[in-house]
């Protein structure tokens, strides 16, 4: 083990009331990170619960919002996901039978669901616009917008580096 691994901050290691030093900054970033996702989806998931809905439903509502009137296909739908969902059908349901999300037959290919947000989808997500755009700012109040812009890079940076499948 090097000095630099012996060294590394205690924060996520107190935290997690972990006895053992971590292996890596590799690991310890990882940590971090799976542990921050946790505690922001956490906090915005109980913003959403005001509203009577989950992340999953509202990062849909969001992709069939800018998809426009024409909608899009149901696949796409899981596709720009934030947090996958294996099961877009079922979450669609729930929101059809809300009457916030419509679904329809493509009328080139009838085996092509598409699914279109409600005037009543639109309404809601009006109404969550702006409370929910300030609990994201009282989220990250504490951090600079130099620090923010740092942080969206080197995110970005990490996402590149990884591979899916």
């Amino acid at each position: 083990m090097t000095t630099n691994v012996r060294n590394m901050s205690k924060g996520l290691q107190e935290e997690l009331k972990q006895t053992v030093p971590f292996s890596s900054r590799e690991q310890e970033a990882y940590l971090s990170l799976l542990r921050t996702s946790d505690a922001l989806q956490s906090r915005v998931e109980a913003k959403l619960k005001d509203f009577g809905l989950t992340g999953t439903q509202y990062n849909a509502l969001r992709i069939l919002r800018g998809a426009g009137a024409d909608g899009i296909p149901c696949s796409e739908i899981g596709e720009r996901m934030i947090t996958r969902d294996p099961d877009v059908t079922r979450l669609l349901d729930r929101l059809q039978k809300r009457g916030l999300v419509e679904r329809s037959r493509g009328k080139q290919d009838r085996r092509v669901i598409y699914g279109r947000i409600t005037g009543a989808g639109l309404k809601l997500l009006r109404e969550m616009d702006a409370p929910l755009e300030k609990h994201g700012r009282e989220i990250l109040r504490h951090v600079s917008q130099a620090n923010l812009k740092l942080l969206i890079d080197l995110l970005e940076q990490i996402r590149g580096g990884t591979t899916t499948g």
